[in-house]
């Protein structure tokens, strides 16, 4: 089972939202918000992990470019 994530900044903290799935959890740090995804799904799953089925997760990640003054190509 594929379990996806969107993962965005809400200007203070790293949010994840469960795509398909109820699940929701935040930090203030990615590697923080890793670890609260990994706990969440262990929780929200644990029915299914201990029956033996893998449980794999995708993260879908927004990130903003910042604006350049000038283009690479001059």
């Amino acid at each position: 089972m594929i379990v996806k994530f969107e993962i965005y900044f809400d200007g203070k903290y790293w949010c994840a939202r469960g795509i398909d799935e109820d699940i929701f959890t935040q930090a203030e740090t990615l590697d923080e918000l890793m670890r609260n995804i990994l706990e969440a799904v262990e929780l929200h799953f644990e029915d299914e992990i201990e029956r033996g089925e893998e449980i794999t997760v995708l993260t879908l990640s927004q990130f903003e470019v910042p604006h350049v003054g000038q283009t690479a190509s001059g």
